[in-house]
């Protein structure tokens, strides 16, 4: 199980895996960023309508509330433990072997703020309905996997290089639930992440649930690389909470912030195809 501040699950047996600290400076592709079009109202100014929409989805919800989630209300995460050395052969292969994945901040032009270019990078498999075919091709089993879940919504590798510190920050809608699967998780420092007045740390192989509507951030203080598995799962909700956060979600898929996204993964895997 996750653990609170003050204990970690001993690591399972290692397999050997690349050195993954040389990620951070890697040469990259010059992939074009598409950052200027108009940014979703809730994502730029809406931060006060925010809290009143998800106050009104909490209300509805059928699983708790609280900031970190009880694992054994999502079956499908056991799935995720049975499998995680499978998916973590198929991140390594995927995100770091020939190039590393793009940063976080050159996909997404939202999480520039949050993102330290070549610090969080991420490989994605699914988006807010959309999916990036080469990818999923590249790891059939986190791909076979991820599909089972209800409500899902995203899947992507989170990549942090070492010393990497992800910002107080918080998510989009409390329609959605975030599960983190423990991947490589260095073991000579401290790699945290607080969520509202808890700190948890990662172990690999293991899954932590939690709702990032919630004050988080993250410290990768360690000399290696930590990674995850992300997912992002649609609440359990009554209606008319469930028709609320369907309408939102489709709203949030047309606009800008997930549009220049898909086109900066697909314009990143264009450049590596013809590099």
């Amino acid at each position: 199980m996750w653990r609170d501040s003050g204990e970690v699950e001993p690591t399972q047996a290692r397999e050997m895996i690349p050195d993954l600290t040389v990620m951070s400076g890697a040469t990259l592709p010059d992939a074009p960023l598409r950052a200027e079009r108009d940014r979703p109202f809730l994502i730029k100014h809406g931060k006060h309508l925010r809290g009143l929409f998800d106050r009104f989805i909490a209300r509805f919800s059928l699983v708790s509330t609280d900031p970190v989630l009880d694992v054994r209300d999502f079956a499908w995460t056991q799935a995720l433990r049975a499998n995680w050395q499978a998916i973590r052969a198929e991140a390594i292969a995927a995100a770091f072997d020939q190039h590393p994945a793009p940063s976080l901040s050159m996909v997404s032009p939202d999480h520039r703020a949050i993102a330290p270019m070549h610090k969080w990078r991420s490989f994605f498999l699914y988006g807010y309905g959309y999916f990036v075919r080469e990818n999923l091709d590249r790891c059939p089993v986190t791909t076979r996997l991820v599909e089972a879940i209800p409500g899902l919504n995203s899947a992507f590798f989170s990549i942090l290089a070492p010393g990497t510190h992800i910002p107080a920050h918080r998510g989009v809608t409390k329609g959605l639930i975030t599960c983190h699967l423990g991947l490589i998780v260095p073991r000579d420092g401290d790699a945290r992440m607080r969520i509202d007045d808890r700190i948890v740390r990662w172990a690999e192989g293991e899954t932590l649930v939690f709702d990032d509507t919630y004050d988080h951030e993250v410290w990768n203080d360690t000399s290696g690389t930590r990674v995850v598995l992300l997912i992002q799962f649609r609440r359990p909700l009554r209606q008319p909470g469930r028709w609320f956060v369907d309408r939102f979600l489709a709203w949030i898929r047309g606009s800008a912030f997930v549009q220049d996204a898909r086109t900066n993964v697909l314009r990143w895997n264009k450049a590596l195809a013809t590099d």
